[in-house]
Protein backbone atom coordinates (compact mmCIF):
# COMPACT_ATOMS: atom_id res chain seq x y z
CA UNK A 1 0.00 0.00 0.00
CA UNK A 2 1.64 2.89 -1.36
CA UNK A 3 0.43 6.95 -0.49
CA UNK A 4 1.76 10.09 -0.46
CA UNK A 5 0.39 12.89 1.59
CA UNK A 6 0.99 16.44 0.21
CA UNK A 7 -0.23 17.96 3.74
CA UNK A 8 -1.55 16.27 7.34
CA UNK A 9 -3.77 18.40 9.85
CA UNK A 10 -2.40 17.63 13.08
CA UNK A 11 -5.11 16.10 15.15
CA UNK A 12 -4.64 16.48 19.28
CA UNK A 13 -3.22 13.41 20.29
CA UNK A 14 -3.76 12.52 24.37
CA UNK A 15 -0.02 13.34 24.57
CA UNK A 16 -0.36 16.30 27.26
CA UNK A 17 1.34 15.43 30.28
CA UNK A 18 4.11 12.63 30.13
CA UNK A 19 6.44 11.40 32.60
CA UNK A 20 10.08 11.41 31.63
CA UNK A 21 13.13 10.00 33.00
CA UNK A 22 16.81 9.27 32.08
CA UNK A 23 17.62 5.57 31.33
CA UNK A 24 20.42 3.85 31.92
CA UNK A 25 21.82 0.39 31.53
CA UNK A 26 24.99 -0.50 32.22
CA UNK A 27 27.15 -3.06 29.58
CA UNK A 28 30.12 -4.53 30.05
CA UNK A 29 32.53 -1.29 28.51
CA UNK A 30 30.32 0.83 30.21
CA UNK A 31 26.29 2.42 29.95
CA UNK A 32 23.90 2.66 27.09
CA UNK A 33 22.07 5.86 28.24
CA UNK A 34 18.64 7.32 26.96
CA UNK A 35 15.33 8.93 28.07
CA UNK A 36 12.13 7.49 28.00
CA UNK A 37 8.48 8.74 28.07
CA UNK A 38 5.17 7.38 29.79
CA UNK A 39 3.84 5.40 32.28
CA UNK A 40 5.74 2.15 33.32
CA UNK A 41 2.48 -0.40 32.56
CA UNK A 42 2.62 1.40 29.24
CA UNK A 43 3.14 0.45 25.30
CA UNK A 44 6.28 -0.78 24.67
CA UNK A 45 7.92 1.41 21.63
CA UNK A 46 11.84 1.39 21.43
CA UNK A 47 13.13 4.58 19.27
CA UNK A 48 15.99 4.69 17.82
CA UNK A 49 17.85 7.48 16.38
CA UNK A 50 20.18 8.00 12.98
CA UNK A 51 23.90 8.12 12.42
CA UNK A 52 25.48 10.82 14.49
CA UNK A 53 22.39 11.89 16.09
CA UNK A 54 21.24 11.09 19.36
CA UNK A 55 17.82 10.18 21.67
CA UNK A 56 17.03 13.98 21.30
CA UNK A 57 16.30 13.31 17.87
CA UNK A 58 12.76 12.22 19.39
CA UNK A 59 12.48 15.21 21.80
CA UNK A 60 9.06 16.57 19.32
CA UNK A 61 7.66 13.60 18.38
CA UNK A 62 7.03 11.53 21.50
CA UNK A 63 4.93 14.36 22.83
CA UNK A 64 2.66 14.15 20.44
CA UNK A 65 2.38 10.16 20.50
CA UNK A 66 -0.44 8.62 22.70
CA UNK A 67 0.72 9.41 26.43
CA UNK A 68 -0.23 5.91 27.34
CA UNK A 69 2.84 4.18 25.69
CA UNK A 70 5.72 3.66 27.35
CA UNK A 71 8.40 4.85 24.72
CA UNK A 72 11.84 4.76 24.88
CA UNK A 73 14.47 6.40 23.30
CA UNK A 74 18.16 5.20 23.37
CA UNK A 75 21.11 6.98 22.86
CA UNK A 76 23.18 4.24 20.34
CA UNK A 77 26.47 3.74 21.85
CA UNK A 78 29.30 6.13 20.45
CA UNK A 79 26.01 8.50 20.67
CA UNK A 80 24.95 11.43 23.01
CA UNK A 81 25.37 10.27 25.95
CA UNK A 82 26.13 6.63 26.05
CA UNK A 83 29.78 4.93 26.62
CA UNK A 84 32.33 4.66 23.30
CA UNK A 85 32.91 1.60 22.39
CA UNK A 86 36.43 0.22 23.56
CA UNK A 87 39.24 0.66 22.28
CA UNK A 88 40.02 -1.26 18.74
CA UNK A 89 36.45 -2.13 18.40
CA UNK A 90 34.59 -0.87 15.04
CA UNK A 91 30.98 0.66 15.06
CA UNK A 92 28.23 -1.43 12.68
CA UNK A 93 24.40 -2.30 12.60
CA UNK A 94 25.21 -5.93 14.11
CA UNK A 95 26.74 -4.82 17.39
CA UNK A 96 23.91 -2.26 17.30
CA UNK A 97 21.17 -4.77 16.92
CA UNK A 98 23.41 -6.24 19.68
CA UNK A 99 23.21 -3.55 22.20
CA UNK A 100 19.25 -3.37 21.42
CA UNK A 101 18.75 -6.69 22.47
CA UNK A 102 20.94 -5.84 25.83
CA UNK A 103 18.17 -2.80 26.34
CA UNK A 104 15.10 -5.07 25.59
CA UNK A 105 16.80 -8.06 27.85
CA UNK A 106 17.34 -4.95 30.43
CA UNK A 107 13.56 -3.13 30.43
CA UNK A 108 12.34 -6.82 30.45
CA UNK A 109 10.03 -6.42 27.18
CA UNK A 110 8.72 -9.51 25.80
CA UNK A 111 7.43 -7.60 22.69
CA UNK A 112 7.47 -4.33 21.33
CA UNK A 113 7.04 -2.01 18.57
CA UNK A 114 10.33 0.25 17.19
CA UNK A 115 10.55 3.82 15.41
CA UNK A 116 13.93 3.77 13.64
CA UNK A 117 14.90 6.93 11.98
CA UNK A 118 17.62 6.89 9.00
CA UNK A 119 20.25 4.36 10.68
CA UNK A 120 18.07 3.17 13.32
CA UNK A 121 15.66 2.24 10.77
CA UNK A 122 18.14 -0.23 9.63
CA UNK A 123 19.10 -1.58 13.03
CA UNK A 124 15.04 -1.52 13.70
CA UNK A 125 15.23 -3.79 10.76
CA UNK A 126 17.70 -6.23 11.23
CA UNK A 127 16.62 -6.76 14.51
CA UNK A 128 12.91 -7.34 13.75
CA UNK A 129 14.51 -10.07 11.27
CA UNK A 130 17.20 -11.78 13.82
CA UNK A 131 13.99 -11.63 16.68
CA UNK A 132 10.83 -11.76 15.24
CA UNK A 133 8.99 -13.18 18.05
CA UNK A 134 9.69 -9.34 19.80
CA UNK A 135 8.61 -7.09 17.59
CA UNK A 136 5.13 -6.08 16.48
CA UNK A 137 5.15 -3.31 14.53
CA UNK A 138 7.85 -1.18 12.66
CA UNK A 139 8.35 2.56 11.58
CA UNK A 140 10.89 3.15 9.35
CA UNK A 141 11.35 6.94 9.68
CA UNK A 142 13.38 8.09 6.05
CA UNK A 143 14.98 4.99 6.15
CA UNK A 144 16.24 2.59 3.55
CA UNK A 145 15.64 -0.15 6.13
CA UNK A 146 18.53 -2.33 4.71
CA UNK A 147 21.38 -0.52 2.49
CA UNK A 148 23.59 -3.78 0.52
CA UNK A 149 26.81 -3.30 -0.78
CA UNK A 150 27.96 -4.00 -4.08
CA UNK A 151 28.96 -7.72 -4.00
CA UNK A 152 32.18 -7.05 -5.77
CA UNK A 153 33.07 -4.04 -3.87
CA UNK A 154 32.96 -5.62 -0.07
CA UNK A 155 36.57 -6.63 -0.10
CA UNK A 156 37.06 -2.89 -0.74
CA UNK A 157 34.90 -1.63 1.33
CA UNK A 158 36.54 -3.89 4.80
CA UNK A 159 39.69 -3.15 4.02
CA UNK A 160 39.10 0.48 3.52
CA UNK A 161 37.38 0.69 6.99
CA UNK A 162 40.20 -1.51 8.49
CA UNK A 163 42.67 0.80 7.43
CA UNK A 164 41.01 3.67 9.03
CA UNK A 165 40.75 2.35 11.98
CA UNK A 166 44.53 2.00 12.13
CA UNK A 167 45.29 5.25 10.57
CA UNK A 168 43.28 6.37 13.42
CA UNK A 169 44.32 4.34 16.21
CA UNK A 170 48.04 5.51 14.84
CA UNK A 171 47.22 9.43 15.89
CA UNK A 172 44.93 8.93 19.24
CA UNK A 173 48.29 10.10 21.12
CA UNK A 174 48.29 13.50 19.47
CA UNK A 175 44.65 13.75 18.85
CA UNK A 176 43.06 17.09 20.48
CA UNK A 177 39.62 17.20 20.58
CA UNK A 178 37.98 20.28 19.62
CA UNK A 179 36.66 22.82 22.30
CA UNK A 180 33.50 24.82 20.92
CA UNK A 181 31.66 28.12 22.39
CA UNK A 182 27.45 26.24 22.41
CA UNK A 183 26.60 28.53 19.60
CA UNK A 184 29.90 27.48 17.28
CA UNK A 185 29.04 23.88 18.12
CA UNK A 186 25.49 24.67 16.73
CA UNK A 187 26.38 26.26 13.77
CA UNK A 188 28.51 23.64 13.47
CA UNK A 189 25.92 20.91 13.45
CA UNK A 190 23.80 22.70 11.43
CA UNK A 191 26.54 23.02 8.72
CA UNK A 192 27.02 19.35 8.34
CA UNK A 193 23.21 19.21 8.38
CA UNK A 194 21.05 22.32 6.88
CA UNK A 195 18.28 20.73 6.96
CA UNK A 196 18.14 20.89 10.88
CA UNK A 197 16.01 24.18 11.66
CA UNK A 198 17.49 26.37 15.19
CA UNK A 199 15.29 24.60 17.30
CA UNK A 200 15.71 20.85 16.20
CA UNK A 201 19.86 21.60 16.26
CA UNK A 202 19.74 22.53 19.89
CA UNK A 203 17.15 19.32 20.38
CA UNK A 204 20.07 17.15 19.51
CA UNK A 205 22.75 18.92 21.21
CA UNK A 206 21.46 18.94 24.74
CA UNK A 207 23.33 15.52 24.27
CA UNK A 208 25.13 15.62 21.98
CA UNK A 209 27.89 17.79 23.48
CA UNK A 210 29.27 17.73 26.90
CA UNK A 211 30.83 20.72 29.00
CA UNK A 212 34.90 21.26 29.71
CA UNK A 213 37.19 23.87 30.72
CA UNK A 214 36.84 26.66 27.92
CA UNK A 215 33.67 25.32 25.78
CA UNK A 216 32.19 22.31 24.91
CA UNK A 217 32.73 19.23 23.09
CA UNK A 218 30.66 16.96 20.78
CA UNK A 219 29.90 13.97 22.86
CA UNK A 220 30.03 11.60 19.79
CA UNK A 221 32.86 9.01 18.66
CA UNK A 222 35.12 10.33 15.92
CA UNK A 223 34.83 6.28 15.18
CA UNK A 224 31.41 6.49 13.92
CA UNK A 225 33.00 8.66 11.01
CA UNK A 226 34.98 5.62 10.01
CA UNK A 227 33.95 2.94 6.73
CA UNK A 228 31.67 0.38 8.25
CA UNK A 229 32.85 -2.86 8.02
CA UNK A 230 30.10 -5.02 8.89
CA UNK A 231 28.40 -4.99 5.44
CA UNK A 232 26.06 -7.08 3.17
CA UNK A 233 25.04 -7.84 -0.51
CA UNK A 234 21.55 -7.38 -2.10
CA UNK A 235 20.74 -11.25 -1.66
CA UNK A 236 21.68 -11.25 2.57
CA UNK A 237 19.42 -7.98 2.97
CA UNK A 238 16.25 -9.86 0.82
CA UNK A 239 16.79 -12.68 3.01
CA UNK A 240 16.90 -10.61 5.84
CA UNK A 241 14.09 -8.56 4.52
CA UNK A 242 12.00 -11.74 4.05
CA UNK A 243 12.25 -12.83 8.24
CA UNK A 244 10.28 -10.09 9.11
CA UNK A 245 7.12 -10.51 10.67
CA UNK A 246 5.52 -7.31 11.78
CA UNK A 247 3.89 -4.84 10.37
CA UNK A 248 6.01 -2.00 8.64
CA UNK A 249 5.47 1.54 7.90
CA UNK A 250 7.68 2.88 5.38
CA UNK A 251 7.54 6.95 5.96
CA UNK A 252 9.39 8.76 3.76
CA UNK A 253 10.08 12.34 3.46
CA UNK A 254 9.89 13.69 -0.13
CA UNK A 255 13.47 15.62 0.17
CA UNK A 256 14.86 13.12 2.48
CA UNK A 257 17.25 9.90 2.10
CA UNK A 258 15.67 9.55 -1.31
CA UNK A 259 16.76 12.47 -2.70
CA UNK A 260 19.94 13.14 -0.96
CA UNK A 261 21.48 9.86 -0.48
CA UNK A 262 20.69 7.96 -3.88
CA UNK A 263 21.27 4.85 -4.18
CA UNK A 264 22.67 2.13 -7.44
CA UNK A 265 18.89 1.64 -8.93
CA UNK A 266 20.07 -2.50 -9.40
CA UNK A 267 20.44 -2.73 -5.12
CA UNK A 268 17.49 -0.04 -4.39
CA UNK A 269 14.53 -1.08 -6.12
CA UNK A 270 14.65 -5.22 -5.31
CA UNK A 271 14.99 -3.44 -1.88
CA UNK A 272 12.05 -1.34 -2.77
CA UNK A 273 9.98 -4.10 -4.22
CA UNK A 274 10.30 -6.27 -0.77
CA UNK A 275 9.11 -3.36 1.10
CA UNK A 276 5.80 -2.75 -0.98
CA UNK A 277 5.10 -6.66 -1.22
CA UNK A 278 5.11 -6.55 2.54
CA UNK A 279 4.55 -2.51 4.26
CA UNK A 280 2.50 0.57 4.14
CA UNK A 281 4.73 2.99 2.08
CA UNK A 282 3.46 6.61 3.07
CA UNK A 283 5.66 9.64 1.58
CA UNK A 284 4.93 13.21 3.03
CA UNK A 285 6.44 16.82 2.43
CA UNK A 286 9.51 16.99 4.34
CA UNK A 287 13.34 17.14 4.81
CA UNK A 288 15.57 13.39 6.40
CA UNK A 289 14.60 14.89 9.81
CA UNK A 290 10.92 15.64 9.13
CA UNK A 291 10.01 13.95 12.88
CA UNK A 292 12.28 16.56 14.44
CA UNK A 293 11.97 19.35 12.85
CA UNK A 294 7.89 19.34 11.73
CA UNK A 295 6.85 16.43 14.35
CA UNK A 296 2.90 17.25 13.61
CA UNK A 297 3.04 16.01 10.01
CA UNK A 298 4.05 11.97 11.52
CA UNK A 299 2.61 11.91 14.44
CA UNK A 300 -1.07 10.91 13.41
CA UNK A 301 0.35 8.80 10.84
CA UNK A 302 2.48 6.75 13.20
CA UNK A 303 0.06 7.04 15.66
CA UNK A 304 -2.77 5.54 13.63
CA UNK A 305 -0.17 2.92 12.20
CA UNK A 306 0.65 1.72 15.56
CA UNK A 307 -2.60 1.94 16.99
CA UNK A 308 -4.17 -0.24 13.93
CA UNK A 309 -1.65 -3.12 14.72
CA UNK A 310 -2.87 -5.29 17.66
CA UNK A 311 -0.14 -7.43 19.35
CA UNK A 312 -2.34 -10.60 19.35
CA UNK A 313 -2.23 -10.85 15.25
CA UNK A 314 1.42 -9.79 14.95
CA UNK A 315 1.97 -12.50 17.79
CA UNK A 316 0.31 -15.53 15.35
CA UNK A 317 2.33 -14.26 12.54
CA UNK A 318 5.48 -14.25 13.73
CA UNK A 319 4.76 -18.10 15.41
CA UNK A 320 4.01 -19.03 11.61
Amino acid sequence: MIQTLKSVRHLATAAMNYRVSEFRVPVPWGEIRGRIWGPENGRPVLCMHGWSDNSGSFNSLIPLLPSDWRCLAIDLPGHGFSSHRPAGVFYGFPYYVADVRRVIEAVQWKRFSAIGHSMGGSIAAMFSALYPEMVEAVVLLDSFGFLPACKKEINNIIRKGMNEMIEYEKKMGDRKERIYTYESAKERLKATNPFLSDQSAQSLLERGVKQVDGGVVFSRDIRINLTNIARMDLEQCLDLQAQIKAKVLLLRANQGLIKVFPQPEDLFEPIQKGWEDKSTIVTVEGDHHIHLNDPAVVAPIITDFLQSVTPEDTANQAAK
